[in-house]
């Protein structure tokens, strides 16, 4: 099938936490066969912080944040057979999904891929009015990268024709073991953007346990940390491109999950990180979060903290010998359970279900 996917962007990971999610989802259904092209706007400053080049498995088309070039480029979904607008491309997400539905043909398959459902979710509660809300009949379906049966049952309560969740995984060609880096060394290393709803469980599960904790060494990587107040024994590096984040994983003794707080009240929804970590062999620490025990095993394959308390207590009983074992256990689950070759396979499926109902019904 032709798949035309609208999204935030594949080829740079700057302020863009899905672009794992991206390649890894589109490489494996490339594999099946599908002819994919992903258009994403060239705004805030991605473009110059490119991860990766237009890989052999999908064509990229970058156009500019300006009205025109928006609809040039929705207008090339009349060709494709699947039409899919994610969440947070980051420039008129609202007329670009208008655009699409214009543009594509009565016969294709259009989905709305909600890459953080928790805020869209709390968005159409604020306003019973939002575009999206009022589009979603006209959608086929929507697919989420988390949030389990609530996700599901809140938007096919808002009058979403299908909801599937299709959840983070592991591509082990791009996340596997290597040799640690100097350059990454502490104790317990956490991987993030300074978010407002992820900033205060930073506080709580990284700095509260450094301060208590003063002989450790932590490091924290992603963008916008760099005026933040924080311990001494806190080092912030900034944004660590996607090429640097095996090294970063499996040089720590321990590497950190923390869910934004939407994600972490919603559950079932494992972050890109978590995938990651495990594929490199890292010992997790995460928040708790309902739905955890469906993608690692607790205590065996990953550690789980309540809050900040736990995670200084979890460290302290740790050394490197247990940290191996888990970091072990961990990946051989997820190579086995949670690949994006998995996943695929369940998108594929939803696809070709969704064009047979359509010819049986015809």
């Amino acid at each position: 099938m032709k798949i035309a996917f609208y999204g935030s962007s594949l080829l740079s990971s700057y302020w863009n936490g899905a672009a794992t999610y991206y390649r890894g989802l589109l490489k494996a259904l490339a594999g099946l066969g599908h002819d994919i092209t992903f258009y994403e706007p060239d705004v805030l400053d991605r473009q110059a912080h490119r991860d990766i080049e237009p890989p052999d498995w999908c064509h990229v088309v970058v156009y500019s944040g300006t009205l025109p070039a928006m609809r040039e480029a929705a207008a090339k979904a009349s060709a494709a057979d699947v039409v899919i607008k994610a969440s947070g491309v980051g420039f008129m997400d609202d007329a670009l999904l208008e655009s699409l539905l214009l543009s594509a043909r009565k016969d294709a398959l259009k989905i709305f891929w909600d890459v953080d459902a928790p805020a869209t979710l709390a968005e159409f509660a604020a306003a019973p009015d939002h575009p999206l809300r009022r589009s979603l009949p006209a959608l086929d379906m929507v697919c989420t990268y988390g949030g389990g049966d609530p996700v599901v049952d809140a938007y096919r309560g808002l009058g979403a024709r299908a909801c599937l969740p299709v959840y983070n995984a592991l591509d082990p060609d791009t996340h596997h073991p290597v040799p640690p880096d100097p350059r990454f060394e502490a104790d317990l290393g956490f991987l993030g953007n300074r978010l407002p709803d992820r900033e205060a469980r930073v506080e709580d599960f990284l700095l509260e346990p450094a301060e208590s904790l003063p002989d450790r060494k932590f490091i924290l990587g992603g963008s916008g940390w760099e005026s933040k107040a924080m311990p001494s024994n806190v080092r912030a590096i900034g944004h660590v491109p996607t090429g640097d984040h095996n090294t970063f994983n499996v040089t720590p003794m321990a590497v950190l999950n923390i869910a934004r707080a939407s994600m972490a009240e919603t559950g079932f929804s494992p972050a890109t990180r978590v995938f990651e970590a495990a594929g490199a062999g890292a010992c997790l620490i995460t928040d708790d979060w309902k739905g955890i025990e469906m993608f690692l095993e607790p205590e065996k394959e990953i550690l789980v903290a309540r809050d900040g308390r736990d995670v200084a207590e979890l460290l302290a009983g740790l050394d490197h010998d247990r940290s191996r074992a888990i970091g072990r256990a961990a990946m051989q689950r997820v190579l086995r359970d949670h690949t994006y070759a998995d996943r695929a396979e369940i998108v594929d499926r939803a696809f070709r279900d969704h064009f047979k109902a359509k010819e049986n019904a015809a």
